[in-house]
């Protein structure tokens, strides 16, 4: 167990306690239940998906939304198409040409549509959980069950390279690799980030587009070794009955700024944000206008705001508070 080994050795972060932050808004709000991730697209668009329904929602830099592609089980309207092109989505993300990619689990593909939403292609994937948008039209693409924690595809959907080695947590392969599912975020740089959704010790681990392994943020401090522990029994319990794997969440989100790399981590109500070096910068408590606990489940991370998301609360925008002194 690799990663308790490199948490006890770590002294790394502040421990100076938590401080609360709350949001400005909440923006969206027909968007609730069922939200899965907030993309801003290079374009300017904003990608919103939530599953089963709406499905996939784009808006202007306006806030005025310009597209919707249906899932099964979505009541068509608005602007949607006049029937489903999606089953389920997990992901989504928008390419510098305009391309739209989702994760399409129910269906066992990465839908590929043109900026108005015209189907162009799909790719055949393996229970699909997270898409990245890459340069030079290639898109990533991580799975539940492949041996390799991303797949990335080439503009024509051929498989050109496979990255990334699971963590070793437990003997046994299935459990292992479902301890090692997964999301992605990039930056402007060309980094792709892949956040350990189930790892005892929070982890997001940084590649570089040929899948070179380069920082690594984790969340290693003292007030994080008893939820660790925790898991960690809770692995051997599942590893010792034989049974099919079924984990809490540690990691809820993760963000990453595109202009400078630096990391913003979601453990269900806490915030942490993390320098490009991986220093733990700042640890926050998130809260709703109104003072309800707000659980993300998606962070995007933009110039002078954060905008997060939880299913079912919805979508909420945040003032960034590193950002409150350098105005």
């Amino acid at each position: 167990m690799c990663l308790l080994a490199r948490a006890a050795g770590s002294a790394a972060g502040q421990d100076e306690g938590d401080l609360d932050l709350s949001a400005r808004q909440r923006i969206f709000p027909g968007v609730g239940p069922g939200l899965r991730t907030v993309k801003r697209g290079a374009d300017g668009r904003l990608y919103i998906l939530a599953s089963p329904s709406p499905g996939l929602l784009v808006f202007d830099t306006q806030g005025k939304q310009v597209l919707a592609i249906n899932e099964m089980g979505a009541a068509p309207g608005g602007s949607g198409q006049g029937h489903p092109l999606i089953t389920f989505g997990e992901d989504c993300d928008a390419a510098a040409d305009g391309k739209i990619y989702v994760a399409d689990r129910g269906a066992n593909l990465i839908q590929v549509f043109t900026s108005d939403g015209v189907p162009l292609r799909s790719i055949p994937v393996n229970a699909p959980v997270a898409v990245a948008a890459l340069p030079e039209g290639e898109v990533g693409v991580a799975t539940l069950r492949d041996p390799h924690l991303v797949i990335v595809f080439d503009k024509n959907g051929r498989d050109v390279r496979e990255f990334g080695e699971p963590e070793q947590i437990t003997e046994r392969a299935d459990l292992n690799r479902y301890l090692n599912i997964g999301e992605m975020a990039t930056d402007g740089q060309g980094h792709l980030y892949y956040g350990f959704t189930y790892l005892p010790e929070p982890t997001v681990r940084q590649y570089d587009r040929l899948g070179y392994a380069g920082q690594d943020f984790q969340y290693t401090a003292v007030e994080a070794f008893a939820t660790a522990q925790a898991a960690r029994k809770e692995i051997e319990r599942q590893e010792s009955k034989g049974q099919q794997p079924s984990f809490k969440r540690i990691l809820t989100a993760v963000g990453v700024d595109r202009a400078n790399g630096e990391v913003w981590i979601a453990l269900n109500n806490r915030l942490l944000h993390f320098d490009k070096e991986g220093n733990r910068r700042a640890t926050y408590k998130i809260y709703t206008p109104q003072g309800a606990r707000l659980e993300a489940n998606t962070i995007l991370v933009e110039q002078d705001r954060l905008i997060i998301g939880s299913d079912p609360l919805g979508i909420y925008e945040f003032e960034r508070p590193d950002k409150r002194n350098t105005k």
